[in-house]
Order: structure tokens, then sequence, then C-alpha cells
């Protein structure tokens, strides 16, 4: 019985181990304009790209949330440019939102791309087996 419990304990720790460990894809939608929430989404993406060096994360921005990946705006633009150069992280503004508030790549912080539509951007990740992850208040 005794030996029974100890392998049953050891499958499970050996079980959870591994699912923490685990590749994962995430892609952040980031829309709001409030600092608050920019820096909530920078505090999530760093902890868990550090935590899972092996998966890959891309945060998505666009509509009101310009103004975190501006150079003359962002209140997380350092951070921002310290982890657009991991290889496991990647920053990508909509081009639509930059077009609707006449800006250009040249404005953005630098390690920020763009996309086509920032929408389109997270479906088709969501398409391909990417978890989704909202930053809001």
């Amino acid at each position: 019985m005794k030996k029974s419990l100890l392998l049953l304990l050891g499958s499970l720790l050996s079980i959870a181990a591994i699912s923490q460990t685990q590749q994962v894809k995430i892609v952040f939608d980031v829309t709001s304009g409030d600092p608050s929430v920019h820096q909530s989404a920078m505090r999530h993406i760093s902890m868990m790209s550090n935590q899972y060096p092996d998966s890959e994360f891309e945060m998505v921005i666009y509509s009101s949330a310009l103004d975190m990946v501006l150079k003359e705006k962002s209140s997380v633009s350092k951070d921002l440019e310290d982890l657009a150069k991991k290889e496991n992280v990647s920053f990508k503004v909509c081009q639509m939102s930059l077009d609707r508030y006449k800006l250009t790549t040249a404005n953005l912080i630098p390690g920020v791309g763009s996309v086509p539509d920032g929408i389109l951007e997270i479906v088709m990740k969501q398409k391909l087996g990417w978890g989704y992850i909202k930053e809001s208040k």
C-alpha cells in the first residue's frame, strides 16, 4: 500500500511538473488608453515570457491603446523596448489604427511591428491554436 501511494504521488508530481513546462502561445489584446492597463499588460507579458521561455507571446495593440506604443506618449516605453528584444515576445500595432490617427511606424517605439488589421491578427492567432488574453480594467 505504501509503495502504491508513493508511486501515485511521484506520478502526480511528474505530471504537474510537465504541465508547468509545456510550451504555450498567447496573444494579448490591448485596446484601452488607460496607462494602468498598459502597465498591467507589460507585467503579464514580462512575467509569462520569463516563466515560459520556450513559449511565444504576442501583444496586439489597436484603437485607443496607441499611446502605449508611441515614442512620445508611452508610459511603458523602456519596458516595451526591452521586452521587444526577447525572441519569444512580439508587439504588433494595427496599421488601420495608425492610419486613422495619421501616424506611421516612425512614431513607434523601436521593436514594435505592424499588422494590417489588429482584430484579424488576433483571430488568425486563435485559429492557429493561440490562447487569448484581453487586457482591460
